[in-house]
């Protein structure tokens, strides 16, 4: 089952039934790529992309990335509230972050009344290379649960790593700015069941419903941008 809303996330996560959904994962802006604000309220085809070897110019901006870390946890904590009335009980919540924002992810989460479990670090192993500084070569899920989630010490339960290293997507195989991975989309819905029900509310250009689609799940996508949306309907009905 594939079910695809083009609008708002606020409005359109109306339009999902509570207690229905079994694991959300979101890739939602990070209002990062810069130090100053008026870094971060660059358009994000220069803040996350670069003209000179990637021909970035071809993806369309996308909104809501130019918050200060105030409004951010003001906004993220609102639509995770949300969200978390569709989860089922025990259910899983991931959000993709980098290291300018991981606190604020962390606390918008407790915010929204979910339990915070933990972090699981994604190594990109191909980030690019600045002079004289540690490399940016790893990107966070931040994780957590709607309220418990009974973890029985059965002999040949599944145990899930804490990290995961998966190639960035190249650009010319890309179909949004910060495409993730669908590789490693698939390891991260893994820890729902298969026929469950996934969520991603910043659908982008749909790789996570491409995951899901090949993984055996069912999954609800939401996206803003007109163009993401006609995207990723191509690619999920390919």
């Amino acid at each position: 089952m594939q079910k695809l809303i083009n609008g708002d996330c606020m409005e359109s996560l109306k339009l999902i039934d509570n207690n229905s959904v079994d694991l959300v994962l979101i890739d939602p802006p990070y209002s990062s790529g810069g130090l100053f604000a008026g870094d971060r309220k660059a358009d994000t085809r220069i803040k996350y992309c670069s003209n000179v070897f990637n021909g970035a110019s071809r993806f369309p901006s996308f909104t809501g990335d130019n918050m200060d870390q105030h409004a951010l946890l003001a906004y993220w904590s609102m639509v995770f509230r949300r969200i978390g009335g569709k989860l089922k009980t025990g259910a899983i919540f991931e959000t993709f972050v980098d290291w300018r924002n991981l606190t604020v992810a962390i606390d918008a989460l407790q915010c929204a009344g979910l339990v915070y479990r933990g972090i699981v670090v994604w190594n990109k192993s191909n980030s690019r290379a600045t002079p004289y500084r540690f490399r940016n070569d790893y990107e966070y899920i931040v994780w957590g649960t709607k309220g418990p989630r009974p973890a029985p010490m059965v002999k040949g339960a599944q145990v899930f790593p804490g990290c995961y290293t998966v190639k960035s997507v190249q650009t010319r195989q890309k179909h949004h700015q910060t495409e993730k991975p669908v590789e490693l989309l698939k390891n991260l819905i893994a820890i729902c069941p298969e026929g469950g029900t996934v969520l991603d509310c910043f659908m982008g250009s749909g790789s996570t419903g491409v995951a899901c689609k090949e993984t055996g799940r069912d999954f609800i996508g939401i996206e803003l941008a007109p163009e993401y949306f006609k995207t990723a309907q191509e690619r999920l009905t390919e």
